[in-house]
């Protein structure tokens, strides 16, 4: 059954403002004054809550407006010509999604939401118009296709050189490294993902993203229950990922 698309119809009542979302300082330009983030809450758009299984965009729709998780989380995802899925990324709240249409002008993947979700939507037009009046929401959006293209290239090189395990600890340590800017623990966490997910972004068989778990479990290295994990043992982990501790996970979605 094809997922519906979300509705994006505008709630009525009280909404939330760039100025008061504890996420403002991490999707948004810090040096931004007050009148300059008005400008920008003006054109937001705050649809309806997306329910998991729901499209936000589909691959190959005109590229139309930029979204950032407010809360919940998404995947991106591109459509081979079977008809199978490749996980591209997957977004946590304060996060971009949908900057990848910039250059062609057609959305180049599809974004799902894995639980329910809620973006602010900023539509295109007003974006560019009002990024030419704002050179710091220019640069922070040329930052965030800069990291996105980072990400990529590093993903390439995950799927091209690393072993089961090397790849696992790297995608335990990137969400780690994610979610204390949202205020959250970096070694306690919830995994919005299923495993089937994990392992088609990952390029392994489910089994194999299992086998693992369970070896790091036994190992001491991570604690599991459901999508709750617990990182017991990070210096093996940065080992296995062939990180230094000192320095950022190389993997990471964000600056």
């Amino acid at each position: 059954m094809k997922p519906t698309p979300a509705a994006h119809a505008p709630i009525r009542g009280t909404q939330p403002h760039c100025q008061t979302c504890s996420l403002n300082a991490l999707c948004l330009p810090l040096s931004l004054n007050d009148s300059d983030m008005e400008r920008l809450d003006d054109i937001i758009r705050r649809g309806r809550p997306i329910q998991k299984g729901q499209l936000l965009f589909q691959q190959g729709e005109p590229f139309q407006s930029v979204f950032a998780v407010r809360t919940g989380a998404l995947k991106t995802y591109t459509l081979a010509s079977n008809g199978e899925e490749q996980i591209t990324g997957f977004h946590l709240a304060s996060e971009l999604v949908g900057l990848a249409g910039y250059d062609n002008g057609n959305y180049p993947l599809t974004a799902k939401a894995l639980e329910t979700t809620t973006v602010c939507e900023i539509p295109l037009s007003q974006l560019e118009s009002l990024a030419d009046d704002l050179p710091d929401l220019r640069k922070q959006l040329m930052r965030t296709m800069g990291t996105e293209i980072r990400h990529d290239q590093n993903m390439m090189l995950l799927l091209s050189k690393k072993n089961a395990e090397e790849r696992v600890a790297s995608f335990l340590l990137d969400i780690s490294q994610r979610y204390p800017r949202r205020g959250f623990s970096a070694t306690q966490f919830r995994l919005p993902m299923s495993r089937v997910d994990i392992s088609n972004y990952l390029g392994l068989a489910v089994e194999t993203i299992s086998r693992v778990f369970t070896r790091f479990q036994k190992n001491g290295l991570i604690e599991t229950q459901g999508k709750e994990v617990i990182l017991q043992d990070s210096d093996t982990l940065f080992e296995l990922a062939g990180f230094n501790e000192e320095h950022e996970c190389e993997f990471q979605n964000e600056e």
